[in-house]
């Protein structure tokens, strides 16, 4: 795919479309790397991220307690041994 480079104040870049914004799922930061002769530009991928804040908001409202105990009644841990 052939991009045009761009001049952004004193620097020069490339536009990614909506497409391939979505496609790839490039938010704000990217990796780049520079490998023999190429520009490689790679996604960030933050699956956690907001995570902590998450489970801090469910503590707060009491949602983070178990749906269902941990160690059943009838349980034998016989079969372990």
């Amino acid at each position: 795919m052939e991009v045009s480079v761009i001049k952004i104040g004193n620097s020069k870049g490339i536009r990614f479309s909506k497409t391939i914004l979505e496609k790839y799922n490039i938010k704000d930061k990217v990796h780049l790397i520079l490998e023999k002769g190429k520009i490689i530009i790679q996604p960030i991928a933050t699956p956690r991220k907001g995570w902590e804040e998450a489970f801090e908001k469910m503590n707060q409202n009491g949602d983070d307690r178990l749906l269902f105990e941990d160690v059943f009644e009838d349980e034998t841990l016989e079969e372990w041994n």
